[in-house]
């Protein structure tokens, strides 16, 4: 499709038009695909990081600009979500990398950790769906999407006090969690699990 081609049914599309998404769909699947594979940091990642663009481009359709090049426009959104996906992995990191500092009480520890926590990371996502929501919400905030512990509070709309219990006994409960998991490693005299 040509540039000018793109522009009704991206319009339609922005009105919430399933035939429409479907049309863009199908024109751009093969290409999104295909640079989301050579982006992507893992391979096993590439549908899931494809359901986000195209998540992403139904929420930022009306923010295409028919003077700029369409297919420009859609990389640079593909970029975009490679780029948050990595950061998810990021966070998941600082997690695992979290729980091993408190649970060891050592910062000195942390360069020894760093490659054992790698490989537990995605054994967080599992035991974060386990804490109750109200947990779940303030470890998502402080460690997903960075928040002070101030922030959350007025996110949330409770007392600082609150926050730093729920923050405090989640982290107790994830690190709980972690450390009874079946299977261990053991690197530098510390049993890592995964």
């Amino acid at each position: 499709m040509k540039d000018n081609d793109w522009q009704p049914w991206l319009i339609r599309m922005s009105q919430g038009d399933e035939e429409a998404f479907r049309t863009v769909y199908e024109a751009t699947r093969d290409r999104a695909y295909g640079l989301i594979y050579y982006l992507a940091p893992r391979k096993q990642d590439v549908g899931d990081i494809m359901n986000e663009v195209y998540i992403e481009l139904l929420r930022s359709v009306d923010k295409y600009r028919p003077e700029q090049p369409f297919e420009a426009w859609f990389n640079g959104l593909i970029v975009r979500q490679v780029r948050n996906w990595k950061r998810k992995g990021w966070r998941l990191f600082r997690i695992a990398e979290k729980l091993r500092l408190t649970s060891s009480g050592s910062i000195d520890a942390a360069a020894d950790n760093r490659l054992a926590a790698v490989c537990d990371r995605m054994a967080l996502s599992p035991l974060l769906q386990k804490l109750p929501h109200n947990a779940r919400e303030i470890i998502v905030l402080r460690y997903y999407k960075n928040c002070s512990l101030e922030e959350i509070a007025s996110l949330l709309n409770i007392p600082l006090g609150t926050v730093k219990s729920r923050h405090h006994h989640a982290l107790k409960k994830l690190r709980s969690q972690f450390d009874s998991q079946e299977g261990g490693k053991e690197r530098n005299g510390y049993v890592y699990r995964i």
